[in-house]
């Protein structure tokens, strides 16, 4: 083989490889790496903007109390690894709008606001009882709508019901119910991935079209899709509809699936 044949050859690999690659990625998304970037929402674990951060992109109704899936503080420092609900002395918002810190979950009891770019420490009542912030307070910030593919990905899911060929497949179906596949190996690595990401919900009803996670019995966890309304479709030795799940002991809560997919 020539060498212009060959570099041809190499090129093409490396094109297959490359899109390979790029379709396997999730959508892009500000990590929670305990760095207060901007556009984020920050929790510190001492007065003063000092110890271990935990950073947030969006309002948040449960942050959860105990590992693993608890949200926690994931910077260097002081309370590295713990749980961020009732644990947070002082906050920063780089975000662009007002952010509530409220001393219930679900965005509820007494709270106190923070101005955009502020800084500041938690009050007497909301120190070390901090449950569930909102971004945009007034503003929309907890409406959680439908998903906007929400009506294909459903239709795909009813047209499956009874169906018996989805055994062990969930996180499979929830992806080709957006019309992709090869995303996340598993619904235990999508729900990582989410969670990592800032984007798990767990006191709301999740809205139509959104993932409903699971630890299960298995260490591929299990995935369901939202319909709305409390119901969701799962996969089992049949595809079936449930109105019950959020009150499974290993429900893990919801989230949006990646914008890309």
């Amino acid at each position: 083989m020539n060498l212009r044949k060959s570099l041809a050859v190499a090129g093409a690999a490396l094109a297959v490889a490359t899109s390979v690659v790029s379709f396997s990625s999730p959508a892009s998304a500000a990590s929670r790496d305990g760095a207060c970037d901007s556009g984020e929402f920050c929790y510190y674990y001492n007065s003063n903007e000092e110890g271990s951060i935990s950073d947030f992109t969006d309002s948040l109704e449960d942050y959860g109390t105990t590992q693993p899936s608890c949200y926690e503080f994931k910077g260097e420092g002081n309370g590295q690894g713990v749980c961020v609900k009732n644990n947070a002395a002082s906050v920063w918002n780089r975000t662009a709008k007002t952010v509530r810190v409220y001393y219930n979950s679900d965005f509820g009891g007494s709270y106190q606001d923070f101005a955009a770019g502020a800084k500041g420490n938690l009050n007497a009542t909301l120190k070390n009882n901090n449950a569930s912030h909102e971004v945009g307070p007034g503003s929309g910030g907890t409406s959680f709508p439908a998903d906007p593919r929400a009506a294909d990905a459903i239709a795909f899911a009813k047209a499956r019901l009874g169906h018996t060929d989805w055994n062990n497949e969930c996180e499979l179906f929830v992806e080709r119910a957006f019309g992709t596949s090869g995303r996340f190996a598993t619904a235990r690595t999508h729900y990582q991935w989410q969670k990592d990401n800032g984007r798990i919900h767990t006191g709301s009803v999740p809205p139509a079209g959104t993932a409903v996670f699971f630890t299960s019995t298995t260490s591929a966890g299990h995935v369901m899709l939202s319909i709305g309304g409390n119901s969701a479709i799962s996969t089992g030795p049949t595809v079936y509809q449930t109105n019950t799940f959020r009150s499974r002991s290993d429900y893990l809560g919801w989230a949006y699936v990646p914008s890309g997919w």
